[in-house]
């Protein structure tokens, strides 16, 4: 377990350090944001295939089911609050 947030830890640290280097560089941000975007729906895929084949899960959909939509729905209201809240405070200029 703590040398799983280590690993992570590490990690995300390099990652920054690499970001550094790299600095502002357009064509290596757009590069960045396109390997992320397919990372990111990668492992949506990977989540699902994980589910799908989990019998646990999918004999217990029926009763798990509204709680993940209570919970879901809550997330989406509660990051929506907060960005509102942060460009709120942090980005909206006053006149």
């Amino acid at each position: 377990m703590l040398q799983d947030i280590i690993i992570v830890l590490a990690i995300m640290i390099l990652g920054m350090g690499i970001g550094l280097f790299i600095g502002n560089r357009p064509k290596v941000i757009k590069i960045v944001g396109v390997l992320t975007s397919f990372s990111i729906f990668l492992l949506l895929f990977l989540l699902g295939i994980g589910v799908g084949t989990n019998d646990r899960i999918i004999n217990n959909l029926h009763s798990i089911g509204l709680q993940a939509l209570i919970l879901t729905l809550g997330a989406i209201l509660g990051s929506l609050v907060c960005a509102w809240a942060t460009y709120k405070f942090f980005f909206k200029k006053t006149n």
